[in-house]
Formats: structure tokens, sequence, C-alpha cells
């Protein structure tokens, strides 16, 4: 794959991710009064460890891609980016096997940190003078390989990725109740 092709199929990847994302919340937001979206919401919840693993090594693997093959490099914004993905798809992984749903409070902090250090790089990307030199030595955060349909940049790509492992892991846990059936202990003290 050439470097232009990639940069569109990732960027697209990112798009379907971003969207996908704004849909699962308003399916979420509906689930209470539309049958139809309770219905999504319950499809989607059910594989949504593997999605936002899916996501994440997705992230991961354009990230490499990237700075490895089409040898951009990465700047300092970049790098806190990646440390949050990164570390994101290894957790994730491991959740999505042991079906851990508590992992929200793992990759939740790191996909929310990741979030708003793509948003701060991306605003830096339209509005150099934002920069204020925090990204120091090496590659400017202000710099842009590419900006494909005018503006999804590896920036956008995070930020789209974050937002949707975000949205994908942090949601309401199931009822106590419906997640394990009651313990012999409590059921035998109940009796009389």
């Amino acid at each position: 794959m050439d470097v232009e092709a990639a940069e569109v199929f990732f960027s697209l990847l990112a798009l379907v991710a971003g969207a996908g994302a704004l849909v699962l919340c308003g399916a979420r937001l509906a689930a209470r009064t539309s049958p139809a979206a309770a219905r999504v919401v319950t499809a989607v919840d059910d594989a949504a460890l593997w999605l936002a693993f899916l996501v994440a090594a997705t992230c991961t693997g354009g990230s490499l891609y990237f700075s490895e093959v089409a040898h951009f490099a990465p700047c300092h914004m970049c790098w806190y980016q990646r440390i949050c993905m990164y570390s994101s798809t290894i957790v994730l992984l491991v959740a999505a096997i042991r079906r851990d749903r508590a992992v929200r409070w793992y990759v939740g902090p790191l996909a929310g940190v990741g979030a708003l250090v793509s948003t701060y790089h991306y605003v830096i990307e339209w509005k150099p003078s934002l920069e204020g030199g925090a990204c120091g030595t090496g590659p400017s955060c202000a710099d842009v390989w590419f900006r494909e349909l005018g503006f999804v940049t590896l920036a956008f790509m995070a930020l789209c990725g974050f937002v949707a492992i975000l949205v994908l892991v942090v949601q309401r846990p199931p009822s106590p109740a419906a997640a394990r059936p009651p313990s012999p202990l409590i059921t035998d003290l109940e009796t009389p």
C-alpha cells in the first residue's frame, strides 16, 4: 500500500470510528424509548471490548505505519498520544479475553487523556501560534503531514480513535443482579 492510499484508508477508518461513536451515543440515549435502538445498543455492548481493542489496534498499526513506513517523524504530542493508545491496545486485549468490563477504570483515563492531547494537537495544527514552545526540539507539533478531505489529520484520527474507545468502554455497568447468579451463601441465609 502506498502512502497516499494509506492516508485515505486510515482517514476513512477514523471517520467511521468517530461516526460510530456518535451513533452509539445517540442509540444509548434513544434506547429507553426505542426498541430498535435498544437492540443496537445491546448488540454493540456485547462486543464492546473486542471493538474497542480493534479500534486501538488499528490506531496503533496506523501510527506505526506512518512513522516506520511513511517516515513521518512523530512530534512530542504524537508521542503522548502513542503512550495512551499503545498501552490501551494491550490492556483492551487482556480485558476482551477476560471479558472484564471493569477495564473502563483503566482505559477510560488513558483514552480521556489521549483525547485531550489529540484535541490540543489538532487545534495547534490549525492555529500554530497557540503552540507556545510546548513541543520543544524535534518536529513541530504544528506540522501537518497531510489533510485528507480538508480536515482529517493524524491528530484528528487519534482523536476519533480515543473517542470511539471511550464510548465503547465507558458505559453503565450491567446491574449486579443481571450480571451474575445469586450466591449460594446468600440463598442459604435467606431460607428459613
